[in-house]
């Protein structure tokens, strides 16, 4: 068992020297356009990803799956999402060990002018290891899940002789996903490796999502749970302009509920007291419960450290 564990230490070394030159010129591209303008747009995009926006969209997708015309759209949230977490967080991040390139960066030639990129942009922080994004991968399982039941949906539609703008509205998806992925590597926060590995996962979570939840309302249609419909509650069933109406404002206060504490984060937060290997950048777990202070330095300070090297200063506490 411990050799195993000591290979899959290795992992995210083998990766950052790998893939090193090619993550490099992707970061000279990404360093050369920053600005004011797109340093905002891209704190924006990176709130799709974020998991105060992520676990209300799977919530949104429970309530979905409520309603028999919105059943599909519901499972095949629920069904990506939940793919995509375990496989991201759950498997591959603690098995790749990859450290963040804010911090493995501090020994290259490179540092000069990523440092200066990484603080332009705002200096963000995690508290987690980086390969693969987890934001990439939750907003592409969400993308390529509603995607494709936008998709399968506009088909239907026109084969009805009903016009739709379903499949246009579909591509909306993909154009976000791919915003976030990007705004993942123009903060600096994620090496271009990451955010590629995170689009595999999210892509392939979000195509199984799509199928299973096809598999389960056609299990439905052959159980009682078939009647289950809300909308029942109305004589008249709803009005689509309105629920349309309602289903943007529920997504824009989840997108508010991530965007407007993301406006804070960075810059002066308080980082983790490691300093081993590098000088560690990661966002102290401060006020929580689970990572609580390990020790107090000489001046009665408490220290605290982020998710990583809480566990592995504190390893006989550590899940």
């Amino acid at each position: 068992m411990f050799p195993l564990l000591v290979a899959a230490a290795t992992l995210g070394d083998k990766i950052d020297s790998a893939f090193y030159g090619f993550d490099i010129a992707i970061y000279k591209i990404f360093g050369a356009i920053q600005n004011g303008f797109l340093t905002q747009i891209a704190k924006a995009f990176t709130a799709f990803g974020d998991e105060n926006f992520v676990i209300p969209i799977a919530v949104f997708g429970i309530v979905l799956c409520f309603f028999k015309k919105t059943r599909r759209y519901g499972f095949a949230l629920i069904f990506a999402i939940a793919i995509g977490t375990i496989v991201t967080n759950v498997a591959v991040k603690p098995m790749v060990l990859r450290i963040r390139p804010y911090n493995t960066l501090q020994n290259s030639p490179i540092w000069g002018e990523y440092s200066k990129w990484y603080q332009t942009a705002g200096a963000f922080s995690e508290s987690d290891y980086s390969f693969p994004s987890g934001h990439t991968t939750a907003a592409f399982e969400i993308a390529v899940s509603m995607f494709i039941c936008f998709r399968s949906r506009a088909k239907e539609l026109k084969a009805e002789g009903e016009k739709t703008v379903m499949g246009g509205v579909a591509w909306i998806f993909l154009v976000v996903a791919a915003l976030t992925m990007c705004s993942r590597v123009y903060l600096m926060v994620h090496y271009p490796t990451d955010v590629i590995g995170g689009l595999l996962v999210g892509t392939c979570a979000g195509i199984l999502g799509a199928l299973i939840s096809k598999l389960v309302c056609k299990g439905f249609e052959k159980t009682p749970l078939d009647k289950i419909d809300l909308e029942k509650i109305s004589k008249n069933g709803f009005d689509k302009k309105l629920v349309s109406i309602l289903v943007i404002v529920a997504v824009a206060g989840m997108f508010c509920n991530s965007y407007i504490p993301a406006l804070s984060e960075g810059g002066d937060a308080q980082r983790c007291e490691y300093n081993g290997e590098y000088d560690c950048q990661n966002e102290a777990r401060v006020d929580d419960d689970k990572y609580y202070p390990l020790d107090t330095d000489k001046d009665g300070t408490d220290e605290y450290y982020c998710k990583i090297h809480w566990k592995q200063l504190n390893p006989e506490k550590a899940e």
